[in-house]
């Protein structure tokens, strides 16, 4: 909004600095020291400057952040690519600029601010002073802002979005990042996360609105003093506690349920959300790890905030159960939007399910009590299942079998998000969504991913089939015999060049000479390949993919010849290279350890001939 009131006006002769020899480099040191309100992002780059640490100024000030899904992440600190008070104050202006041009009624629909437990406060980075910078450019500008007073998990921002009309969302989280990151999450105002168009043209509109407009921006008494400002919490958490019901099918059998829950929040928000989530259901609520319950920016007690990264930092929450004889382990992430589950198993220990395991329990899980309220056939016409391409193809099989429909995105829930409303206008119902590494969707509540509500799912599941004298374990078993085993292997190499990662996928996409795929992997004949960077898909008839064309990232999945799936694609958040391989057998098959030897090798054989980790210096995955 290009204001002539703007912080300094322009750059101020009286900041000095010397010269570091390169035009840019001194111009984006400048700007910064005048633009720049924090005294501890200040300090950083005036420490850097008086040091003659150019390289290190050059890759912070001479760069900007990218939205990535959704939005923006990267470390905290200062720097025009990192998160901090300025590009947060930034990023907000490009977002009210944009939704001023889209939304007529910008000004009374407003937006929702929330934020994680991320960040030091001392340090000036902490996502609560984030989000309320976020407010106060909104605020300055007159336009309604409904923020958080206090942490919520991401899910409550696009469930807010909806319920309260708003024009848009931001959640200032990192969600399961190491501690050093930060973000800034979008989301639309059908609370799906933003996508193209939307991401590119708020990007435009940030680049050009770069000078903070006035003081104001930087002022979080204004927070507190608008009259503009509302707090949801307590009907958001009411309206969505309440509808939470909605996937509560056997309430009697919950109250009267034995088996004990342990629960770890990861050091973030989830706690105080699952606990009351446990009660709606009827449920006693889940045993907290003592560690992992209270919010803690440091992690102190898990090597990574990801409970993903499955047994390795399920530790504490598998010795507590083993001494609460609790058989189930419910383990949210840092911002509550995904969930692992293990279950304590007489023959190995525990069993740590994949994303692709629980989502074969959940869908059929969801699909059952569906059936048990809905008896006519002809209702399952309007009845959808949702996967990102890269997930396990287990709803497919279900979707084959039991005669609902089953749809694949691009990877991100920001797909499954805007793909479920527009179905929803069509009059179509999604009761299941999910994508594999641990995010997952029961019915249709919010439309982003949410562990809140899948950690009572799943306990109401295990509960259900203990009653049945069956495990989760034993269950997916019943599943896999009756729609096929689909034994899948996901894992991923870290990169932190990214001229190694264009150079990998261009030698994939150039592999027997130019424009040429390879022909074999591990021995093994590839009979397809999809390219969605590219749009090239070897299975068409024209040779286009059906899925939308991803050039911001990269994708490739091969089909080859014995049944496998194979993908190779690039985080949107973190320097990984993801690999994801799959086996689907057939109905009744039963040749587990066949399946998995096969895959075993077939991903191996993936990994070394296509990524080449010795020669490219790539980082495996850490067991």
């Amino acid at each position: 909004m290009g204001d002539d009131n703007g912080v300094n006006g322009d750059l101020n002769a009286n900041l000095r600095c010397p010269s570091t020899g390169d035009p840019q480099l001194d111009k984006a040191v400048q700007q910064w020291l005048t633009w720049d309100k924090n005294r501890w992002t200040r300090a950083q780059v005036e420490s850097l400057v008086a040091a003659g640490r150019w390289e290190e100024l050059r890759s912070r000030l001479c760069s900007r952040m990218s939205f990535g899904t959704a939005g923006l992440r990267a470390p905290m600190g200062a720097g025009f690519n990192r998160i901090n008070d300025l590009t947060v104050i930034q990023s907000t202006q490009g977002l009210f600029s944009y939704l001023c041009r889209y939304f007529p009624d910008f000004s009374s629909r407003g937006v929702v601010v929330g934020f994680d437990t991320r960040g030091q406060e001392e340090s000036g980075c902490s996502s609560e002073r984030l989000a309320r910078l976020t407010a106060a450019v909104m605020l300055s500008r007159d336009v309604p802002v409904h923020l958080f007073s206090a942490y919520v998990p991401t899910p409550y921002v696009p469930y807010a979005v909806k319920k309260l009309g708003a024009a848009a969302g931001v959640m200032i989280t990192a969600s399961h990042n190491p501690k050093e990151d930060n973000g800034y999450k979008v989301y639309w105002c059908n609370g799906a996360q933003i996508s193209s168009p939307h991401d590119k043209e708020i990007l435009r509109s940030i680049d050009g609105q770069l000078e903070p407009w006035s003081t104001s921006c930087w002022e979080e008494e204004l927070v507190e003093s608008c009259s503009l400002r509302t707090d949801p919490l307590t009907q958001i958490n009411s309206c969505y506690m309440e509808e939470l019901t909605s996937l509560c099918f056997h309430r009697d059998l919950n109250s009267r349920c034995p088996l004990k829950f342990v629960h770890s929040s990861f050091h973030g928000v989830g706690h105080a959300f699952v606990q009351q989530a446990f009660q709606t259901f009827g449920f006693t609520p889940p045993i907290p790890v003592p560690e992992q319950k209270d919010p803690d920016p440091n992690f102190s007690s898990v090597h990574l905030p990801n409970p993903e990264e499955g047994e390795s930092v399920l530790e504490l929450s598998l010795l507590l159960a083993e001494r609460e004889n609790a058989p189930v382990v419910l383990a949210t992430d840092p911002d509550a939007d995904r969930l692992a589950v293990a279950e304590k198993s007489d023959e190995c220990g525990w069993k740590v399910f994949t994303g692709n395991e629980l989502a074969a329990l959940l869908g059929w899980w969801m699909f059952f009590n569906w059936k048990e309220s809905h008896p006519d056939p002809a209702e399952t016409q309007s009845v959808y299942m949702l996967a990102t391409t890269v997930s396990s193809k287990i709803l497919q099989a279900f979707a084959r079998t039991e005669g609902f429909h089953f749809e694949e995105t691009l990877p991100g829930f920001k797909w499954i998000g805007n793909r479920m409303h527009e179905l929803a206008k069509t009059g179509n119902t999604v009761i299941f969504s999910f994508e594999e590494s641990i995010g997952f969707l029961c019915g249709s509540l919010v439309p982003d991913k949410d562990g809140v509500s899948s950690a009572v799912v799943v306990a109401e599941m295990a509960s259900y089939l203990h009653n049945k004298n069956l495990s989760l374990n034993q269950q997916l078993h019943n599943i896999y015999q009756t729609y096929g085993y689909h034994v899948s292997k996901t894992s991923y190499v870290i990169c932190n060049d990214a001229p190694t990662i264009h150079k990998i996928f261009s030698r994939i996409r150039n592999f027997d000479g130019e424009g040429s795929y390879p022909k074999t992997c591990g021995g093994v004949r590839i009979v397809h390949v999809r390219d969605v960077t590219t749009g090239y898909d070897s299975s068409k008839p024209d040779l286009r993919s059906v899925l939308p064309v991803a050039r911001s990232s990269q994708m490739i999945t091969f089909t080859l010849q014995n049944g496998v799936v194979a993908t190779l694609r690039t985080s949107g958040t973190e320097p990984k290279i993801k690999y994801y391989t799959e086996f689907c057998a057939a109905p009744g098959k039963s040749e587990v350890s066949s399946l998995e030897a096969e895959l075993r090798k077939m991903t191996a054989a993936l990994v070394d001939e296509f990524l080449e980790p010795e020669k490219n210096n790539l980082i495996r995955r850490r067991v």
